[in-house]
């Protein structure tokens, strides 16, 4: 269990251990959350926003037919130079 105190100005100091967990870093946002049974749970906002990208684009490359690192180069060229391969 880790332990951190409130300043005056409402400001914590995450534990070393707690930052390594959280893959956190200075600058991170953290997100605060209240589950449905009244916990709050702490995590970094960094992580769960590619989760909910990767989540949301989830079989978007089979959809779209790529298949190969070939297949995204050329996705890349057609973006940045407006030709296909």
């Amino acid at each position: 269990m880790n332990l951190a105190k409130i300043s005056a100005n409402g400001q914590i100091t995450v534990p070393v251990e707690i930052r390594r967990l959280l893959g956190l870093k200075s600058g991170d946002k953290v997100l605060f959350f209240q589950k449905q049974d009244g916990e709050i749970v702490v995590s970094n906002a960094s992580s769960k926003a590619i989760r909910k990208a990767q989540s949301a684009f989830t079989g978007a490359a089979e959809t779209m037919g790529v298949v190969s690192e070939d297949d995204i180069q050329a996705l890349v060229d057609e973006v940045r130079y407006g030709k296909v391969r």
